[in-house]
């Protein structure tokens, strides 16, 4: 029913993702980024905030779309409003939703204070637009009631990725995945956003896919506390806060060892093949946004005490030759992607780079040397994992259903 649901909705999202890509294109080949106009706004709006000078927010229009958003008081769910604010995203109605034991709490947006509702199957009567991070479970639940009801869902949990006949979009990548869905078709459907380790490796490699091909991909990670939700970053800073002043780590609630000053593999349940579930979204979920299965992809995936932003080494095998020197230029074009690629003052992307920015910053771009010819690459991303990695690429999603 839910696969009927989407390809049943009519009309086009080339116009919209156009406008999308006109609006990310920022490029920075020297030592310092150089932030896209929409980090530039933001951090015009910050230093205002701090003059006390009046902001104008998300737009409120009457013939706005209807939006709802569950799991509001979390991690993401709170990286949506700051998100859809700084895009400007149009909104007749808002509606923030949570557990029955977030609900009464008070949420602030665009001016207004907001009253949390319990999610409920009547939470998306009239709604045209759900924004869930909430966990598979709830989504699996909801999700399919606000289809129903019309709604279009866009879900960040892994809980419909792999489904057959629900996009799975990042919408620089494969926004024609949604073609043909848009709010007043009259009917709704699900797109997934992707696992963030997913997005910010494909934000560095698909302008690459596409000219010469990929034949295989192998990944390394090093993941920030923010993925693992607001309670694991509010642990990380316990943690290196005891460490600092009385020498040991008293706080163990979220991880059953140490986080602060440590490493780990990655705490999703270990699967039978010896590679855990993170690794295997990466796997799969890249197979179905570039649509083909002619491409081998390992990934190990690890935990590191950065609090929101993710970084990854990817090293690639092309079906064609490719310099560096082009590789470079095609991620250089590529929107929602910014270089910081200085060999010279051995400067490259870092975790702080990338926090709280909207781009994901591409470096250390060179030949690998144990490939013969120009066939084998290597490259370093970091991207924030809230933004990009979640919220920011779900409002980007919810644009292009406008």
């Amino acid at each position: 029913m839910l696969s009927q649901t989407m390809a049943s909705a009519s009309a086009s999202s080339s116009a919209s993702a156009a406008s999308l890509a006109s609006r990310r294109s920022v490029k920075n080949a020297s030592l310092m980024k150089k932030m896209s106009p929409r980090n530039m706004e933001r951090n015009s709006k910050a230093t205002d905030r701090r003059r006390g000078v009046v902001q104008t927010c998300a737009k409120k229009t009457e013939d706005g779309p209807r939006v709802c958003i569950a799991g509001v008081t979390g991690a993401v769910g709170q990286e949506f409003l700051r998100v859809l604010k700084q895009r400007d995203f149009p909104y007749s109605e808002m509606k923030m939703l949570a557990s029955a034991r977030s609900a009464g709490k008070k949420v602030e947006f665009d001016g207004e204070t907001y009253t949390t509702e319990e999610l409920t199957e009547s939470s998306f009567d009239n709604m045209d637009i759900a924004l869930f991070s909430a966990g598979g479970s709830i989504s699996k639940k909801f999700g399919p009631i606000a289809v129903e009801k019309g709604c279009f869902v866009v879900d960040n949990s892994s809980a419909f990725r792999m489904t057959e006949g629900v996009p799975l979009v990042i919408p620089e990548v494969n926004p024609e995945a949604m073609s043909g869905m848009k709010v007043g078709s009259g009917k709704g459907g699900i797109i997934a956003n992707p696992n963030c380790s997913t997005i910010i490796a494909l934000m560095a490699t698909t302008a690459i896919q596409r000219k010469v091909g990929i034949e295989r991909m192998v990944v390394s990670t090093y993941q920030a506390a923010s993925g693992a939700g607001a309670q694991a970053m509010a642990e990380l800073e316990q943690q290196t806060k005891e460490l600092v002043s009385e020498g040991e780590i008293k706080t163990k609630e979220i991880f059953p060892w140490g986080y602060a000053f440590n490493l780990f593999s990655h705490n999703a349940p270990m699967m039978d093949n010896g590679y855990n579930e993170e690794e295997m979204k990466m796997v799969n979920e890249t197979k179905k946004i570039w649509n083909t299965d002619d491409i081998t992809i390992a990934a190990t995936c690890i935990r590191v005490p950065v609090m929101r932003a993710h970084a990854e080494s990817i090293n690639l095998t092309l079906k064609n030759e490719l310099s560096e020197e082009d590789a470079r230029q095609l991620i250089s074009d590529f929107p929602g992607a910014s270089l910081i690629d200085d060999r010279a003052n051995n400067r490259f992307p870092m975790p702080s780079d990338a926090s709280d920015q909207d781009d994901c910053f591409v470096g250390r771009i060179r030949r690998d040397i144990s490939q013969k010819g120009n066939k084998g690459l290597e490259l370093f991303v970091c991207g924030d994992q809230i933004r990009k990695g979640a919220a920011q690429n779900a409002v980007q999603v919810a644009e292009l259903l406008l």
